[in-house]
This record gives C-alpha cells, sequence and structure tokens, in this order.
C-alpha cells in the first residue's frame, strides 16, 4: 500500500540517498498518518498509551489528537476506569460510527454492486443496477453516475470519499486505460467522478482493491496474490506489504496471459487463449451449460489457473493464494485442482495454499474502504 507522506529514498535523486529535505508539514503529516492508523487496527486508546505505540512524545501526540478531533476524525470516549491512583484516562478513538465511505464494485459479471460503509465496518446502505452489455462505454458510465448518487443520498453521517473498484488497468491517478469489459480506454475516471460529485474519489483495479481489503482487513500475509474472478480475471499483488502495481500499471493482469497450446477461444482482447477465456464465470458457465461435464470444466480451469501463477509463486516465493469470487464455482474441484498443480509445478512450494477470500462477496466493496482511508488519511 502507499506509504506515508515523508519522502522513500527510492524517491530521492541519484547522488543524494538520505539528503532529501524533510519538511515540517511531511513530518507532521506521517506522524498525523502514524496516529490514525494506530487507532484503526488497535482501537480506541488513551492519549499516553498513543504516544508509547507510536513512539512520538505526549505532546506531540496530544497536540495531533486534538486536531484530528477539530477535524470530525478522532473523537473522545469516555474515561477508562482502573487501579492506578489519580484521574483517569481519556480514550480517543477514530469515529467510526460517524464516518462513512462509498464504495463500488464494478467487476460482477450481472450488475454493478455498491454500498455505504462505515469505519466499524457496518453496512448502512446497499444498491446495485443492471451491469450494460459488454463495449457499452456510455450505459456503463451512465449506469456508475446512477449508482454513485443513490449512494451519497443514502449515506447518513459523513461521507469520507468514494472508492471504486474497476476491471482492467488503472493507473495510480485513478485513469482507466484498457477495459474492454466496460468498453473505457484511457478514461479519466477518477477526476470526472470528482468533479460531478463533489467529494474525494479514488479509483483502482478491482483486484487490487480486493488485496487490500485481505491484507488490511482479512489478515493476509503481506505476500499475496489475490485472484478476482468475475466477469474478468485479475490479481492484485503485494508483496512485504505493499500494493505492486508495475511500470505501466498492469501488474497482475493475468487474466491475459496465454495458457496451454490448444489455441482456446478468442478473448475480448484480441487473442486466444487467454485465462479469462477458460477461468472467468461467465466462461465457466457457458461451457457448462453447453454440456460440458461440470466437474471437468472446473479442473481444466483450475490447472490453467496453476499454470499462470506457478511462474510468479517461484519467482516471488509466494506461498499465500487468495482466490474472490464466487464459492460456488471456485471453492472446491477448482481450488484443490490449482492447489496440486501449483505444488507440482514449483520447487520448494509444497506448503502454497490456494484459498477462498476471507472477506466473501463484500472484498471490493471493503477494499473501496481501506482505499479511501488510505489515499484520505494515511492509513495502511
Amino acid at each position: 500500500m502507499p506509504s506515508s507522506a515523508v519522502p522513500s529514498r527510492a524517491a530521492t535523486p541519484p547522488g543524494r540517498v538520505g539528503r532529501a529535505k524533510v519538511l515540517p508539514e511531511h513530518a507532521r503529516g506521517h506522524n498525523r498518518s502514524l496516529v490514525l492508523t494506530t487507532l484503526f487496527h488497535d482501537g480506541a486508546m488513551s492519549r499516553a498509551d498513543l504516544a508509547r505505540e507510536t513512539g512520538l512524545t505526549r505532546v506531540t501526540t496530544s497536540d495531533l489528537v486534538g486536531e484530528l478531533v477539530a477535524d470530525g476524525l478522532v473523537v473522545e470516549q469516555g474515561t477508562r476506569q482502573g487501579s492506578r491512583p489519580g484521574k483517569p484516562a481519556m480514550l480517543v478513538d477514530l469515529d467510526r460510527e460517524g464516518l462513512q465511505v462509498v464504495g463500488l464494485d464494478l467487476s460482477d459479471s450481472r450488475e454493478y454492486r455498491g454500498a455505504v460503509i462505515d469505519l466499524a465496518g457496518a453496512v448502512i446502505e446497499r444498491r446495485a443496477v443492471a451491469r450494460p452489455a459488454d463495449g457499452e462505454a456510455e450505459g456503463a458510465l451512465a449506469a456508475l453516475r446512477i449508482l454513485s448518487a443513490e449512494l451519497l443520498e443514502a449515506a447518513t453521517r459523513r461521507v469520507l470519499g468514494v472508492g471504486v473498484g474497476a476491471p482492467g488497468i488503472v493507473t495510480d491517478h485513478g485513469v482507466v486505460v484498457n477495459s474492454p469489459n466496460l468498453g473505457w480506454f484511457d478514461l479519466p475516471l477518477q477526476q470526472m467522478l470528482r468533479d460531478e460529485l463533489g467529494v474525494p474519489v479514488h479509483v483502482a483495479n478491482d483486484a487490487d482493491v480486493a488485496a487490500l481489503a485481505e491484507y488490511t482487513l482479512g489478515g493476509a500475509s503481506g505476500d499475496v496474490l489475490v485472484i478476482k474472478i468475475g466477469r474478468g480475471v485479475g490479481g492484485g499483488l503485494l508483496t512485504r506489504g505493499r500494493l505492486m502495481r508495475g511500470s505501466r500499471g498492469a501488474a497482475g493482469e493475468i487474466g491475459h496471459v496465454t495458457v496451454g497450446t490448444d489455441q482456446g477461444r478468442l478473448c475480448g482482447c484480441g487473442r486466444n487463449g487467454c485465462l479469462e477465456t477458460w477461468l472467468s464465470i461467465r466462461s465457466l458457465d457457458e461451457r457448462i451449460a453447453g454440456g460440458a461435464d461440470p466437474d471437468d470444466v472446473l479442473r481444466d480451469a483450475g490447472e490453467r489457473l496453476a499454470i499462470a501463477v506457478a511462474p510468479i509463486v517461484g519467482a516471488l516465493d509466494l506461498s499465500d493464494i487468495v482466490l474472490s469470487g464466487p464459492a460456488d464455482r471456485l471453492d472446491g474441484i477448482l481450488r484443490e485442482t490449482a492447489t496440486q498443480t501449483l505444488r507440482a509445478r514449483t520447487y520448494r512450494h509444497d506448503d502454497v495454499q490456494v484459498r477462498m477470500s476471507a472477506q466473501g462477496d463484500d472484498v471490493v466493496l471493503r477494499g473501496a474502504v481501506v482505499l479511501i482511508l488510505d489515499g484520505e488519511l494515511g492509513v495502511s
């Protein structure tokens, strides 16, 4: 996930490692994010406890908490009674029920899904709109606008922002470079929605958003590949807890890796035999509806998935592979075959696990909350 505002060594010009000037506002932004991140993960605590957990001075911590209370991000929750003599400590925490996020998931094979979710994880409202036919770019935008406006209207408290998980290649500025299923190419979706909705908006690849949810909320390790399977197939990759986007924003685009030498069906990208033509839910359903044996279809898809993933596991030494999508299709023969094939095709990875997402069907929606927490508050 993106780091705090303090410049990293990697961003320092060659020959000047460690010499980049850290401005006071950068340090304060870093400390502010540190306080919010600590509260988000560890829950309510006193200012003194917060200072000990973050390593900041009590004065700095007290000043930051006061600032965050004034900004409406942190609330005082009353005193903690204890056996120690003296004045009871006042507990502070994120305003988990008073702050909400609108999450949007554009990856489902049948509909666009959205929800208003508070920082305690409670879903306040759900909405969905029918998914337009593939390639209908204007129809897809119109449906997204309707869903966004309805959810913002349904929010009951302050909205921190709108997080969107979209299939395809998405830059770190929220430009959808290539999404054939949606018909979007070089679409500045993030800026477009910000201008129209008047609230902060962050747009990212749906599998990347799912990976953020698994890591931040689902307890996944910092080295994990999340494979999102729906209308298409995509991957979100974290190494050492950092989201890997790649030099062109296409890291994890395993859906368009050719698997096998048997040609395969024509893919929406214009090539034949892409993993997506074997593994997407639409492809699975079409083959089964066409009379193929369901077990054979799922076994074949699991094997081809492992063929595509094995080089990634070997190169990055991964042991945690997470599948996100309909459990009735993925959890069982497909997942078991993928695990067995993956272990057979990699060296010293007999313990590699292919498992289902801990976040269920809401993985992208909950990942959208993480996207906003990170982008607006620096919480990672």
